[in-house]
C-alpha cells in the first residue's frame, strides 16, 4: 500500500481502521518519554475500554519508575515473542523513524497493516497510514483529536495529559497554541489531578537525577561567542552515580534556560565513540535539520541523533551546521549581527 499523509484537516478513523481487527499491538520509540509514553498508553486504555473484544498489546522499553502512576503500565510487554502470530494492525505512536522502534520494529514489519501517528517534521510516512501533524504540540495531543471525547476515560485522560504537558514544557513551549490548552481542558473536565502529575512525572527529581545534573551543569561550557551551551556525560560518570538513560531526562532543556544562549547541546556516552545528541533552540536555529543532516530528527526546537566519533569530533560537526544558519540568518537579517 502507498504511504497516505493525512493533514490536520482529515483525521483517522478509529472506529473504521478498527473493523474486523481481533489483534492490534501499539508502539513507541526506543527510550520512551512523557508523551511517547502517554500518547500510547492513553491510546491503550481507551481502545481496552471501548473494544474489549480486540486483543491489544503494548511494546515500549522498560518504562522509568517516574511514569509508572499512568495505569497499565505494568501490562507493557518489553520484550518480543518470536512464536507470536502476526498482528492485524500495528499503530505506532511519536515515531518518525521504524528503526527507532527498536526492540519493536520486527513486530510493525510482521504486522499485516500499519499506522503511524505522529508530531514529528522528520517523519517521512513510512507506515502504510500516517497521520502526521507537525504543527502539533505532541502525539498526545493528535489521540485526544482522535477519540469520542464522552468516552475518554479518566485513566486515558491521566495519560494523555501527562504527554501534552512534557512536550509543551508544561505548556511553555512555542508548540502550545490555543488548540492544545482546550485539548488539556477536556482532559482535566474527566477529574483527573493536573497539578499532581505534573509534579509528579515533570519536575519531581530523584537524588540521583539531581546529581547527575549538578555534574552536567558544573561541567557545562558556553561556546560559539556565548550563543551554545555544551555538556558532556560519559558512561563513566553514569556508572560512578548508578544513573539510568532515563534520568538524563530533562538536562538538555535546563541548559537550554542558560541567558543569552540560542541553542543547547548535550552529549550523552553510550559507548566508547558513540554518543546520543540532544538539541535544543529558543528562536532562530532550526536543530531538526542539523539532526537530521546527521541521520537523527526532531522538532524545529527539539531534536536528536547518535552521532560517533569523540565528544570534540561531535561537538565540532554540530557546530559547524549551526554556524551557517546563523550565517544566512544574518544575511538575511533576521537575527542582529
Amino acid at each position: 500500500m502507498r504511504p497516505v499523509i493525512l493533514m490536520n484537516s482529515k483525521k483517522i478513523d478509529l472506529k473504521e481502521l478498527l473493523k474486523e481487527k481481533k489483534k492490534i499491538a501499539l508502539g513507541g520509540h526506543v527510550r520512551p518519554d512523557g508523551d511517547c509514553i502517554g500518547s500510547v498508553m492513553g491510546l491503550y486504555l481507551y481502545l481496552k475500554q471501548e473494544y474489549p473484544h480486540i486483543q491489544t498489546d503494548v511494546y515500549l522499553e522498560k518504562i522509568p519508575e517516574t511514569f509508572r502512576l499512568i495505569k497499565g503500565t505494568d501490562e507493557v510487554r518489553s520484550e518480543v515473542n518470536n512464536n507470536e502470530t502476526p498482528y492485524d494492525l500495528f499503530i505506532c505512536l511519536d515515531c518518525a523513524d521504524p528503526m527507532r522502534l527498536g526492540f519493536s520494529s520486527s513486530v510493525f514489519e510482521n504486522a499485516k497493516e500499519t499506522v503511524c501517528i505522529d508530531h514529528h517534521i522528520s517523519n517521512e510516512s513510512f507506515a502504510d497510514l500516517n497521520y502526521i501533524v507537525p504543527d502539533a504540540s505532541s502525539t498526545s495531543e493528535l489521540v485526544v483529536t482522535l477519540l469520542d471525547e464522552e468516552k475518554i476515560s479518566k485513566e486515558s485522560a491521566e495519560a494523555l495529559y501527562m504527554g501534552i504537558a512534557h512536550d509543551t514544557g508544561v505548556f511553555r513551549y512555542s508548540c502550545t497554541s490555543p488548540e492544545t490548552m482546550e485539548n488539556a481542558a477536556k482532559l482535566m473536565r474527566k477529574g483527573i489531578n493536573g497539578n499532581a502529575i505534573i509534579e509528579q512525572t515533570f519536575y519531581e527529581k530523584t537524588y540521583v537525577q539531581n546529581q547527575i545534573l549538578g555534574r552536567a551543569l558544573l561541567e557545562s561550557m558556553l561556546i560559539m561567542d556565548r550563543q551554545c551551551v555544551v555538556s558532556v556525560i560519559r558512561k563513566s560518570s553514569m556508572e560512578f552515580f548508578h544513573a539510568e538513560p532515563s534520568d538524563l531526562e530533562g538536562v538538555v532543556s535546563i541548559l537550554r534556560q542558560t541567558k543569552g544562549v540560542e541553542v543547547a547541546i548535550f552529549l550523552h556516552e553510550l559507548e566508547p565513540q558513540k554518543y546520543k545528541v540532544s538539541l535544543r533552540s529558543k528562536q532562530y536555529i532550526d536543530v531538526s535539520v542539523i539532526a537530521k543532516h546527521f541521520g537523527g530528527g526532531g522538532h524545529i526546537r527539539a531534536a536528536g541523533v547518535t552521532m560517533t566519533g569523540s565528544a570534540h569530533d561531535v561537538i565540532n560537526n554540530i557546530t559547524e551546521q549551526i554556524a551557517r544558519q546563523f550565517e544566512k540568518l544574518e544575511e538575511k537579517s533576521v537575527i542582529p549581527q
